[in-house]
């Protein structure tokens, strides 16, 4: 796989929408938390909320 097809770390997505790369991603603010979440799932709500999710690491 070429790395120019990866969106760059600190890439932001919010809950709802489809996981851009697979990798660990970071819940921005606080509280926060790190998940591995696998390109095209959909991202996930956090402590019952929405919430804004940035690329940490690629897996």
């Amino acid at each position: 796989m070429s790395t120019s097809t990866r969106v760059p770390i600190g890439t932001t997505a919010k809950t709802g929408q489809k996981c851009p790369e697979s990798g660990v991603w970071k819940v921005v603010g606080t509280p926060t938390t790190t998940a591995p979440i696998a390109k095209g799932n959909t991202m996930p709500p956090y402590g019952g909320k929405a919430v804004t999710w940035k690329l940490q690491s690629y897996a």
